[in-house]
């Protein structure tokens, strides 16, 4: 399957719209030697990646939830917004 880095970015912000919701930038690329896409979240100079193997990445374009990411994004926010308020 093909698509680019930002059709990608738009299924994934579709998804899982509490990317959005908590005000995480996301940025997306593909590692080659790992065959996988490399997804950052990042909130001021917190930042957090992910590796979305292609297939999974292949299944989110389709409309299938990434389950994987979709633990991680839940864990990044909740990581994220607890450093950010000093816990």
């Amino acid at each position: 399957m093909s698509y680019t880095k930002e059709e990608l970015k738009k299924k994934l912000l579709e998804m899982y719209p509490e990317i959005k919701t908590y005000g995480l930038s996301t940025e997306i690329g593909f590692d080659e030697g790992k065959n996988a896409w490399v997804v950052s979240f990042n909130k001021g100079n917190h930042r957090r990646h992910a590796f979305l193997d292609k297939g999974d990445a292949d299944a989110c374009i389709e409309g299938n939830a990434c389950i994987y990411l979709g633990v991680l994004i839940a864990q990044y926010i909740k990581d994220l917004e607890a450093e950010l308020s000093g816990k």
